[in-house]
């Protein structure tokens, strides 16, 4: 007779989860800071320190779709303890990358590798399968507000640390810090996965996949996560620089970076806690379309250092308040035994938008002297994912009895 494995407490998940997403996130959300130091030292274009945070995107989501695979099969222990170690080596080889193809190789692949092994697809297998249904939106929005307090608590030390050691030893010392995530692996070691066996699934790999993009909510949530990669992403590296050309202080650019942190600790709690008590489409709608209308306004606006502020404090709040309810709503749908691998699939949909706003930024810069075209992009991007949101059917889907395919 099959029995259900002993489930870890949420509270256990939640902290170890919530400190690695905290760790991963607050890391990476820094990088930008590091675009001018390190273009001016080493003789680079803006276009070869984007292209590398691009591959780093594109990485993370391809890689993403595998590690939530691993982490479903074997557990998420193994995939953190080996993702920590990538993103160490990942910023140590930053640090000491000479030309701009190895900065692609370590800050690109090796990082976006790390990424995909520590962060949300990950992170979230493990609250679905530990997790009362009724309680997982507001627990994944927790873990998502980790992630946010991550970044309102790492980019202004990044910001310190580059101007007390230097832009080199500054990631260094990061590299170090990104080891901490191992021993909070452990705390997020399944029961159900001793000796690397995983609890017994209704479906194959193969049958889950078919049946997920062949539904047509997960291909409207997919186009959604499109447009959430290429507007955070392009704002979260491009905005110091933008800022910077716009006469701003380097300061100006690290307090805006972590107010965009700290109110996203408030708008992905609220996002997961809605999630609980309406249907998630419209909360999903809701932040593309305010997210259009916050752009639009940031550009029509004076650019003063409290514009500055009020846009990223607005722009936290929608920040990565999409990620509960996308992440629910896929558990809701299709069930939590492939919970990782799904969640990586529609990651990876947003992390080729991420490529695609972070390299379009660098590279249109390069080519007009403006982030113009790029702003424009994102507000009508912005409209769409709104409206590609709102036909999304949250219902469980309906299977037959035995699995599909047998």
């Amino acid at each position: 007779m099959h029995t259900e494995p002993r489930k870890l407490s949420m509270a256990q998940v939640l902290i170890c989860g919530g400190a690695i997403v905290t760790l991963s996130m607050g890391i990476r959300h820094g990088f930008g800071l590091w675009l001018q130091p390190m273009t001016q030292a080493l003789g680079w274009t803006r276009q070869d320190f984007a292209l590398a945070i691009a591959i780093q995107n594109i990485v993370w989501g391809l890689t993403g779709i595998f590690a939530g695979m691993l982490a479903d099969r074997f557990g998420a222990f193994r995939v953190i303890v080996i993702g920590s170690l990538l993103y160490a080596l990942g910023l140590l080889g930053m640090a000491y990358s000479p030309t701009p193809t190895l900065f692609a190789i370590t800050a690109g692949v090796l990082i976006g590798m790390a990424q995909a092994g520590t962060t949300y697809a990950v992170i979230y297998g493990v609250i679905g399968r530990n997790v009362a249904a009724e309680r997982r939106s507001w627990a994944m929005g927790i873990a998502a507000a980790a992630g946010s307090f991550g970044q309102f608590l790492m980019v202004p030390t990044e910001g310190l640390l580059i101007s007390s050691f230097g832009w080199q030893q500054a990631l260094v010392l990061l590299g170090i810090a990104a080891l901490l995530m191992m021993p909070l692996a452990r705390g997020l070691r399944e029961p159900g996965f001793a000796g690397g066996s995983a609890p017994r699934r209704e479906q194959t790999i193969g049958q889950a996949l078919r049946e997920a993009f062949r539904y047509p909510s997960f291909q409207l949530l997919m186009a959604g996560y499109f447009v959430c990669g290429f507007q955070v992403v392009f704002i979260g590296v491009h905005l110091p620089s933008y800022l910077k050309d716009q006469g701003l202080s380097p300061q100006v650019a690290s307090y805006a970076l972590a107010l965009i942190g700290l109110f996203n600790v408030v708008g992905t709690y609220a996002a997961g806690s809605l999630g609980q008590r309406m249907p998630k489409k419209n909360i999903l709608a809701f932040i593309y379309f305010t997210r259009a209308v916050v752009i639009t306004l940031f550009l029509l606006a004076p650019l003063t250092p409290m514009s500055v502020y009020l846009f990223a404090a607005v722009m936290g709040m929608l920040w990565l308040s999409t990620v509960p309810p996308t992440t629910a709503v896929v558990a809701q749908i299709f069930g939590v035994a492939h919970l990782s691998m799904l969640g990586g699939f529609v990651f990876f949909s947003h992390q080729i938008g991420s490529f695609m706003g972070v390299w379009l930024g660098g590279y249109l810069y390069d080519k007009t002297g403006s982030y113009d075209i790029v702003w424009y992009l994102a507000i009508a991007l912005g409209i769409f994912a709104g409206l590609v949101n709102l036909p999304v059917r949250e219902s469980a889907i309906q299977r037959s009895t035995a699995p599909q395919g047998a």
